[in-house]
């Protein structure tokens, strides 16, 4: 699977940014996906995920009721709308594709590049 990550920016702290990934090269459907982030210095941190079909979705504690995770299938695209950002949500930000569960450490079977997302205050 290529993962191709897109939407990042600047944006004003309490603003919304909508993230893409869009996948190509096997069927998107057989895998769960993922948004990670890791700022400066920091290790890559688990942001939320979201089953193959959609049904089931994962959030740190950090961006729970703020960020919301969803899949188009027939695009192969997952999004994540994050609203109400803060300063601490300046990473880095890289969608993960796996076919197995344990969501939230970084045993991904594909990367995305990454796409910046900087909070201004």
């Amino acid at each position: 699977v290529q993962l191709q990550a897109s939407g990042g920016g600047v944006v004003q702290a309490g603003g919304s940014l909508r993230l893409s990934c869009a996948a190509s090269g096997r069927t998107f459907v057989n895998y769960h996906m993922a948004w990670f982030r890791q700022a400066p210095g920091k290790e890559r941190e688990f942001v939320a995920a979201i089953t193959r079909s959609g049904a089931n979705t994962y959030y740190a504690d950090s961006v729970r009721d703020r960020f919301t995770i969803s899949r188009d299938n027939a695009r192969n695209t997952v999004y994540l709308q994050m609203n109400s950002v803060k300063a601490e949500d300046t990473a880095v930000y890289y969608c993960g594709a796996r076919l197995s569960y344990g969501f939230r450490n970084t045993n991904y079977d594909y990367w995305g590049q990454g796409t910046q997302v900087t909070v201004s205050s």
